[in-house]
């Protein structure tokens, strides 16, 4: 079955038509011949999990829709997606995985990565205020992709959020599920797992993107003034000034645990630019500032693998457990728990250390940042 063969509700897709001045604006530039860079932030359908090759992706199906819209002008492509990361991580590194390159125009992609709860709500805000006020005022669409099985997504929760910056967003709930359920489209046809599309699945989600900015393109004469960025947030809204601290901007005092020297040099070598540990006892301590804080560490398939814990402005009564082992076989996971929501707004001191270790363990208890917000 080929791409053109299968029949998609385009305007059923649309569950928001927002604002679309910023993104008229960019058509224009385009139509100049600018130069202008496109960004795409998501887990691993951005990244491209499951594409046969990265040119197959969706985000790089949309990057040439745009080159072959604007033959003109000059893009530039920022691929952003790491797998299994959601929103609140994305908040953490949206500066450096994403802003930093200026983009015109951005997709934000966290649907099936993010729970459909106030957490994520509030993560998925703070991630859409960073990038949507950020000083290079890009276009931004939302992306609402979902479970093939089932149907679930954030897309409620994250919808709230885009209508109430009046910010356009696409859903596959509501336009290639439908056909799954209707029987005219097989999951297996589109997707391996019911989660990443396959090649096919790719070109459908992108044709949704593009069949949206194409719509937006043919009525671009029709100027509309965008619209004021919301000062007061919706949530708490906690997490959009989100800091990182990795080895390269942070001195914890460390017994047992070693910086990793080894270089990052691309953005999915996730366990990169953290510190190690293998004896039991070892120990990191950190001062992080903020209500929220959470802690990244690598979670391995060669089991046994160490446990830590830790212990949050020294209350011992209430330790986090921190398990390396994991029970899957996909591959080894970069794990986001929150040990402090909303908590008192002051410096905390955040100590790490091994609890169980093992002679048989492959790997060593591996900390890759710990996020103050």
């Amino acid at each position: 079955m080929k791409n053109n063969e299968i029949q998609l509700n385009y305007e059923a897709a649309v569950v928001n038509r927002g604002n679309q001045a910023r993104l008229k604006a960019v058509f224009r530039r385009a139509l100049k011949g600018e130069k202008l860079t496109l960004g795409f932030l998501g887990g691993s359908i951005t990244q491209g999990s499951l594409a046969t090759g990265p040119e197959l992706c969706y985000a790089y199906h949309v990057y040439e829709w745009w080159k072959f819209t604007f033959p003109n002008a000059d893009f530039s492509y920022v691929n952003a997606g790491i797998g299994a990361t959601d929103s609140q991580f994305g908040c953490a590194r949206a500066d450096s995985d994403l802003l930093r390159f200026k983009p015109d125009f951005v997709i934000v992609e966290f649907s099936v990565n993010d729970a459909s709860n106030a957490h994520f709500m509030e993560t998925y805000e703070g991630l859409v205020r960073k990038i949507y006020g950020n000083e290079c005022k890009p276009a931004v669409l939302l992306v609402h992709n979902v479970c093939y099985d089932n149907g679930s997504s954030a897309q409620l929760v994250h919808g709230r959020i885009g209508r109430y910056y009046e910010l356009p967003a696409v859903s596959m709930q509501s336009s290639i599920y439908p056909e799954l359920l209707s029987g005219r489209l097989e999951n297996r046809t589109i997707t391996p797992d019911d989660l990443h599309p396959n090649d096919l699945g790719h070109e459908l989600v992108a044709s949704v993107i593009t069949g949206f900015l194409e719509k937006v393109l043919t009525d671009i004469d029709n100027d509309e003034k965008e619209s004021e960025f919301r000062g007061k947030p919706l949530t708490k809204n906690a997490y959009e000034s989100s800091v990182r601290y990795r080895n390269d901007n942070s001195t914890p005092v460390m017994k047992g645990f070693q910086e990793d020297s080894e270089p990052q040099n691309e953005i999915t070598d996730i366990f990169k630019k953290g510190w190690t540990a293998r004896e039991k006892g070892a120990s990191i301590t950190f001062e992080v500032e903020g209500s929220c804080i959470g802690v990244q560490y690598r979670k391995t398939i060669q089991l046994p693998a160490p446990v830590a814990e830790l212990v949050l402005d020294g209350d011992e009564s209430h330790p986090f457990r921190l398990d390396a082992n994991f029970d899957e076989t996909w591959g080894d996971k970069l794990v986001l728990d929150t040990v402090l929501e909303h908590g008192e707004n002051k410096k905390h001191t955040v100590e790490i250390r091994l609890k169980e270790t093992h002679k048989e363990d492959k790997l060593p208890f591996y900390l890759v940042s710990v996020i103050g917000s």
